[in-house]
């Protein structure tokens, strides 16, 4: 543990920045893992879904917690299994 103030606060601040980063990441995952799912299974629901594992993987990419290229080569990965 930091002696210093400051770098006592940044060890509170970047903990609770890794759990906030975390449950973004694990919700992004749950989401496509919902949509690879219904896919699989040709459900209704599948093209709702896929909105929420784009919207999921882009908030994602946007907050830097997955590069931009990732993003968009998950995105198209989901979507072409949508197209099967």
């Amino acid at each position: 543990m930091p002696n210093i103030d400051s770098a006592v606060k940044r060890v509170r601040t970047s903990e609770k920045a890794n759990l906030q980063n975390n449950a973004q990441k694990s919700a992004m995952r749950s989401a496509i893992k919902k949509f690879e799912a219904a896919a699989a299974e040709s459900a209704e629901n599948s093209e709702e879904l896929l909105k929420a594992a784009v919207k999921a993987v882009d908030v994602a990419a946007s907050k830097g917690l997955i590069h931009k290229n990732k993003a968009a080569r998950d995105k198209s990965r989901l979507v072409k299994k949508l197209a099967k």
